[in-house]
């Protein structure tokens, strides 16, 4: 699958950063291209110098606001971001459409922090713009949750999730959550926690894109996950999760053919160690039971990808994700690992929004009456001074 990446805002551009990444390594290691057309957009100047993949030229580097914000960020008021997007989203049009590859692309895939400026407010308008302009192409946001700490201490963070998630909402085909909490690591520094975070949100999603899109016959599975698959099993609220079993470093030919039962089984059990850890490093704390949709990839060498460890992993998303409709394959991409990859879409229920909207309420209320009091108790201190001469 083949997507044009988006990033917008801070957190959003470095993540899309990431895509383009994938895009070279896919392109080294695999001959494939799924991510032709990368995108940054921000209001901050500074931000867009930092980043690494993404082309430099101001047709993959949009700034947004420059004469408003001199090129310095929104200051986290995802209004002005909206209103600063809704003033330049021909630049992000002209931006995309100026890309050559760019209609080689199956959908849309736009990127941002829920908790910032920029990324909150620009994201429900230019996926606005966006699916206005080509109504052809499904539209997909991947949204990304504040830290435990914001959520506590920054009441506009939490603010700025909920209105972005609501507004959002109503206008994409699906929305991929990724809890910024799930990922961080206590004892790492600020700097290397964020770009581990953000290189852990963009992983999950390698395989599936690279399993259409390769041209060689040793990397074609025998059940192939195509774009039609992702397409159709993604839908509203939406989680991905990427786990891992390492094999053997060195297996001797004669072991490979000749095994005892014990190896047998272990075989047969690594894909369901992979599924295990992919659960429990899901993007988004969520009940599988109430997803509407799944789809799956088990990625390894080939003479590793056998009928039984299918089944396994197939019967036990059955079980996990039992309301689901669910689309999986294979994919002989990976040399040293069995990799499983799952999406669970159509969430019928996310603790983490449901606290988010019911906080952000109470927020707006609370801020509506102390920002009436402010108001009042500068004028009173404007009403003492009004006898006292003033300087000229």
């Amino acid at each position: 699958m083949k997507l044009t990446v988006i990033g917008l805002g801070q957190c959003g551009c470095r993540i899309a950063d990431h895509f383009a990444r994938l895009n070279f390594k896919a392109r080294g290691q695999r001959k494939a291209t799924i991510a032709p057309t990368v995108i940054a957009v921000n209001t901050d100047q500074a931000d867009l110098t930092g980043l690494r993949f993404i082309k430099d030229d101001y047709t993959h580097r949009v700034l947004l606001g420059l004469r408003q914000t001199l090129g310095h960020g929104v200051g986290k008021i995802n209004e002005l971001g909206a209103q600063l997007a809704k003033e330049d989203s021909d630049k992000v049009l002209d931006a995309v459409k100026a890309t050559p590859q760019f209609y080689e692309t199956h959908a849309f895939f736009l990127i941002a922090g829920a908790a910032g400026g920029t990324g909150s407010g620009a994201l429900p308008i230019i996926a606005r713009a966006v699916k206005d302009r080509y109504i052809s192409k499904p539209v997909y946001a991947l949204v990304i949750l504040p830290f435990e700490h914001e959520q506590t201490t920054e009441s506009r963070s939490t603010y700025n999730t909920a209105t972005c998630l609501k507004s959002t909402y109503d206008v994409v085909d699906a929305i991929f959550l990724a809890d910024n909490q799930r990922y961080v690591r206590k004892d790492a520094s600020l700097v290397s926690n964020i770009d581990r975070i953000n290189r852990m949100i963009a992983e999950p999603f390698y395989d599936l894109m690279c399993a259409g899109e390769v041209t060689k016959a040793k990397y074609v599975g025998s059940r192939t996950i195509d774009a039609g698959d992702i397409i159709a099993s993604l839908e509203g609220w939406t989680t991905i999760g990427l786990g891992r079993t390492e094999l053997p470093s060195f297996r001797f030919p004669w072991e490979i053919r000749k095994k005892t039962f014990r190896d047998k089984a272990l075989e047969s059990f690594r894909g369901t160690q992979a599924l295990d850890a992919t659960i429990s490093d899901l993007s988004l704390t969520c009940d599988p039971k109430d997803a509407g949709k799944a789809i799956y990839i088990i990625s390894g060498p080939e003479r590793d990808l056998n009928m039984d460890m299918v089944k396994s992993i197939s019967d036990y998303i059955k079980e996990l994700a039992s309301n689901a409709l669910i689309r999986g394959g294979d994919f002989p991409g990976e040399r040293h690992f069995i990799d499983v990859t799952l999406i669970l879409s159509q969430l019928s229920f996310v603790p983490r929004i449901k606290d988010f909207y019911e906080q952000a309420t109470q927020y707006a209320k609370e801020h509506k009456g102390q920002l009436e009091q402010t108001k009042k108790r500068i004028a009173s201190l404007a009403e003492l001074s009004k006898d006292l001469p003033t300087l000229e």
